[in-house]
């Protein structure tokens, strides 16, 4: 007999809530330290399965005020709540005025969810020693020696 598929729906999702559900369910991050908005996706019981958080983008050179960055999704495992957020994060961030919204895939991640969301490729990105340096140190942040892939939504229309 077949497992009933689990019906999800949209739900908001306050930072610190979010943050959480990342710091427990995240494969390899921790929460981002802000966000401009957080969406997620509960269960039909209403048991929260999945969450999203969008930003700044964290590359200044992206950060043009009309772009924003999906920079943490989680989920317990739930199948098809990253496509269903990622679908939502976009629909939200142009409901704002946004014009762009990004995000990254690591190496060994296939972007299923991004694809089946309508995202697309922009760039791949070659793995790069961190930021650390003698005259601005930082923290290790797990990113380090890792090639990335750079997605984008669908752009809004200049017609």
């Amino acid at each position: 007999m077949r497992e009933e598929e689990t019906r999800l729906h949209l739900v908001p999702v306050r930072q610190k809530d979010a943050k959480e559900f990342v710091a427990t369910w995240h494969r390899h991050h921790r929460p981002p330290p802000g966000a401009v908005f957080a969406v997620g996706a509960a269960d039909q019981d209403g048991i929260l399965r999945a969450v999203a958080m969008v930003g700044r983008p964290v590359a200044r050179h992206f950060d043009d005020g009309q772009t924003l960055e999906v920079t943490r999704t989680a989920t317990d495992g739930v199948r098809n709540a990253n496509s269903l957020l990622y679908g939502a994060a976009w629909r939200a961030a142009k409901a704002l005025g946004y014009t762009r919204l990004i995000t990254y895939t690591q190496e060994g991640e296939t972007g299923a969810s991004l694809r089946a969301a309508g995202w697309t490729v922009v760039a791949q990105r070659r793995p790069r020693p961190g930021w650390n340096c003698a005259s601005r140190p930082r923290t290790a942040q797990g990113t380090e020696n890792v090639a990335r892939t750079l997605w984008e939504a669908q752009p809004v229309d200049a017609t």
